[in-house]
């Protein structure tokens, strides 16, 4: 079989054939899954970190540890796994200092930074919290963190449809994220203690 043929052969693999042959060390698995999966990656992170050179360099780590761990690693979906490890990357790189979250993102770095993979709380609680949490701001700084965030609008939407500058807007979610940050951080070392 030539190159060509074996590349469509694995094109046509899913993802779950292309895992398990990964497993195994099957080279032209990983790149497979590195082709289908790069661009996405790279996108997702992009919009994180804003930085071409840190984009880059969190998406190759990510494909190398995949690739250097592959016998050890039990993935059951490749893409939710790839996903995590860029957001969990990203994460890290948010703690170290050595990049600034995109107040534009959702919250995958605020929750991330409370709420590790092995977590007590499940997505419902989660939710939870972010309710109670949302009922105790004032109320024009939940006001914009819902339309932000449940409505998904751009500051810019907000500040138009609320008549107020787009740098207020910037403000209150800046505001919002700091304090729903240390909100969860007190639930998370509360459940802890118990």
């Amino acid at each position: 079989m030539n190159m060509r043929s074996a590349q469509l052969v694995y094109h046509a693999y899913s993802d779950e054939e292309l895992t398990a042959y990964l497993k195994e060390g099957d080279r032209a698995a990983f790149e497979e899954i590195y082709e289908r999966y790069w661009k996405k990656l790279y996108n997702e992170t992009f919009k994180r970190l804003r930085n071409m050179e840190l984009v880059e360099e969190v998406v190759q780590d990510v494909f190398s540890d995949l690739w250097m761990k592959k016998e050890k690693k039990s993935i059951e979906n490749i893409y939710a796994y790839l996903i995590g490890a860029v957001r969990y990357q990203v994460y890290m790189l948010y703690k170290k200092g050595q990049a600034t979250p995109h107040f534009e993102v959702p919250l995958d770095h605020l929750l991330l930074s409370s709420l590790q993979a092995d977590s007590l709380f499940k997505e419902k609680e989660l939710k939870w919290c972010i309710a109670v949490w949302l009922a105790m701001q004032p109320v024009k700084r939940a006001e914009i963190f819902r339309m932000k965030y449940m409505d998904d609008r751009s500051t810019k939407e907000i500040s138009d449809l609320l008549n107020i500058s787009q740098k207020t807007v910037q403000n209150q979610l800046l505001h919002a994220f700091s304090d729903l940050r240390g909100f969860l951080n007190r639930i998370m070392a509360f459940l802890y203690l118990m």
